[in-house]
């Protein structure tokens, strides 16, 4: 993105305060010539600009969800009292230590994150946006304001997971302002209006932005059943509620680039769930021979191999929302088979994208398994996470401390593979490891009701708990753990994580979770385990950064790409994980142990087999190793820096530096959008 001269920009501060609905009432206060809620706001006249020229190329980025973490990074400041409905003060925890559950909550003055994401594939896009403004890409990304965000979650022993309806304040949330500008989409049911919201995505030095454009549908002008589309991502109990945010997505997004003149050159549709978006640009060609060409701007990333991530709808139920053209259009588009009465929203962004990528290597080979006819045209891209936002404060220290051998790190995350160079060090040896016990005692003291301790081996998992990830296998041969345990030393695990809450499987494996740290109680001396409530980018950030091993075992080969473990190794977490996703990247660099079942062969499988008893027994043995090195290596806070565990956490950082966003989308650059 070029820096424009003041009196070049096309985009003035007199153009965004124009745009604002309300503006001086709510907004004058936060928006000056100097700053937009604290940050620089020339960076942000001067993204406009870009993306309104037809001189400048552009990318429009697509996602169902942003996980955009504005608790743990780039917070904007607030000029006014903001809602208590954005703030989050308490979490709630289940552990092995009954009456600590009942008398102590976890309490935090944070910020609550900008609740329009569900899972790993929005921190995803949040991270990408990061990072493209990080590298002056003129991007803007698509979404959706999901009034009440993804839910909220309570745990109840007996009941497992407990949804709860979520409330935020869009009107007082720090940097998010609302348009006086809405597009409409003509239904079956009647005018859809949509309200534009804006959300400015800054770089980590503040001399870059990256718009992203939400979009709304509780406005007055809709009825009550439209109002409500917008209320809850994912909401799927109804293929009505499905089809409507799909729309939404897709065609909604169309319409609202062009309502604001942006000069969009690429496409980027990130997972299906905005493959309506081809059919909007196919219905406004005038000259519909056009579209072949028209194609070619777009490009599609898919995210899962598991059945459940790949959109179907009857053409009976699409057609009883959108209009005619748009039904011609589907079927044209996105039909696997001219004898289906199916629109499969996969097979139109394959059919219909110029570029196809996959989310790591291994899931390139399981696309071209799950698509034969797109072999050849299936790219892998392999996932990354934005390091400015997952770094520790400790280990953003350990570099600077060392910058003769990092260099300028913040601006070139490859510098990171350069702490090979240092390995030997014992002076370094010793600061990494007390860097990531800095980490360690910040978790302890976050959880100190529960009495965790620093020099006691500790294990992380959280993610989307999903039946493939197979979130209880830890505890499926527990005993065997609890042997361990007295034998060589006391192990704390630490969980947390969130089930779709029409996910029956995932509700379930909740509960039996609950249920094994329940049965625990009595072990509380050798072994504590805590799952935490309403698991966010906060804690996902707590738990990468501080644990000593990250547990990863998800079945292969269904983990697309996964980048919790990404997260970790940033930190110089080890890796406990089987053969899946990202790591089957890795898994010659000794950045921990790999275990259990591995996938070989053109057949995948079925992701019901979850193949827990052999895997279990291989986690088990493994674990068993894992412990012996870490008490080798801490005793009681003597540490051993000639450990092979050390250099295990240097080899994970020098992994970091492939491993990011930085890297992901300078490839997707490269291959897909061609700045």
């Amino acid at each position: 993105m070029p820096k424009i001269d003041q009196s070049e920009r096309i985009f003035r501060l007199e153009d965004l305060k124009s745009s604002v609905e309300q503006f001086e009432e709510n907004y004058a206060s936060d928006i000056n010539h100097e700053a937009y809620f604290g940050f620089p706001i020339n960076p942000l006249l001067d993204a406009e600009s870009c993306l309104l020229s037809d001189q400048e190329k552009s990318v429009a980025y697509f996602s169902m969800e942003y996980g955009i973490a504005p608790s743990i990074y780039n917070s904007f400041q607030l000029n006014r009292p903001m809602s208590e409905q954005n703030q989050f003060f308490t979490h709630e925890v289940f552990s092995n230590h009954w009456l600590c559950d009942y008398v102590f909550k976890i309490h935090i003055d944070k910020m609550l994150d900008i609740p329009i994401y569900g899972g790993g594939l929005g921190v995803l896009a949040g991270d990408s946006m990061k990072s493209a403004a990080d590298l002056r890409f003129s991007i803007v990304g698509i979404g959706v304001l999901w009034n009440k965000g993804y839910f909220k979650q309570s745990f109840w022993y007996k009941h497992g997971q407990v949804p709860e309806e979520l409330k935020w304040d869009p009107y007082s949330y720090p940097g998010l302002i609302p348009l006086n500008k809405t597009i409409q989409i003509d239904t079956k049911e009647g005018l859809l209006v949509l309200r534009l919201w804006k959300y400015y995505i800054y770089s980590y030095d503040k001399a870059s932005v990256c718009p992203m454009i939400l979009l709304d549908s509780n406005v007055e002008q809709n009825p009550d059943h439209f109002k409500k589309l917008t209320d809850q991502l994912y909401r799927s109990d109804d293929v009505w509620w499905k089809i409507f945010q799909r729309a939404i997505l897709g065609i909604g997004g169309m319409k609202a680039l062009e309502c604001l003149g942006y000069h969009i050159n690429t496409y980027h549709l990130n997972e299906g769930h905005a493959a309506f978006a081809l059919l909007e640009k196919y219905i406004t060609l005038q000259d519909k021979s056009q579209m072949e060409e028209v194609k070619k701007k777009f490009v599609f990333t898919c995210h899962t191999p598991v059945e459940a991530g790949h959109d179907k709808f009857a053409i009976n139920d699409v057609a009883k929302i959108l209009n005619q053209e748009y039904i011609e259009a589907a079927q044209m588009f996105g039909k696997k088979s001219a004898d289906s009465d199916l629109v499969n929203l996969t097979f139109m962004a394959l059919n219909n994208c110029a570029k196809v990528n996959a989310v790591a290597q291994k899931h390139g080979e399981v696309m071209r398994i799950q698509f034969p006819n797109y072999a050849e045209k299936v790219d892998a891209i392999t996932n990354g996470v934005h390091v400015h936002t997952w770094l520790s404060d400790s280990f953003a220290e350990l570099f600077d401390k060392y910058n003769d051998t990092f260099g300028d790190w913040r601006k070139d995350a490859a510098q990171l593979r350069k702490i090979k160079e240092i390995e030997t060090r014992g002076d370094f040896r010793r600061d990494l490891f007390a860097a990531h016990q800095e980490n360690k005692r910040n978790l302890v003291d976050i959880v100190k009701h529960w009495r965790l301790q620093e020099d006691v081996f500790t294990l992380g998992w959280a993610r989307r708990i999903a039946g493939y990830k197979r979130p209880q296998l830890i505890f499926h041969q527990i005993d065997k753990i609890l042997e361990f345990a007295h034998k060589i030393g006391p192990v704390q695990i630490l969980l947390a994580g969130k089930a779709h809450p029409n996910d029956d499987i995932g509700g379930a494996h909740i509960e039996n979770i609950l249920d094994h740290i329940d049965r625990l109680n009595k072990d509380k001396d050798v072994i504590k385990v805590l799952i935490l409530e309403n698991y966010d980018t906060f804690f996902g950030k707590l738990l990468t950064n501080s644990v000593d091993v990250w547990l990863n075992n998800p079945l292969p080969p269904f983990e697309a790409s996964g980048t919790s473990g990404m997260k970790a190794i940033l930190n110089g977490v080890l890796q406990l994980s089987t053969l899946d996703g990202w790591v089957v990247e890795a898994k010659d660099n000794n950045i921990g142990w790999i275990f259990g079942y591995q996938h070989e062969g053109f057949e995948l499988g079925s992701e019901r087999n979850l193949r827990l008893d052999a895997d279990s027994s291989a986690l088990c043995d493994t674990l068993e190793d894992v412990l012996k090195l870490y008490y080798d290596t801490n005793q009681a806070g003597n540490v051993n820096v000639k450990s092979p565990w050390i250099d295990k956490m240097i080899n994970c950082v020098e992994q970091a530096a492939f491993f990011n966003t930085q890297r992901m989308l300078e490839q997707y650059n490269e291959r897909m959008w061609k700045f």
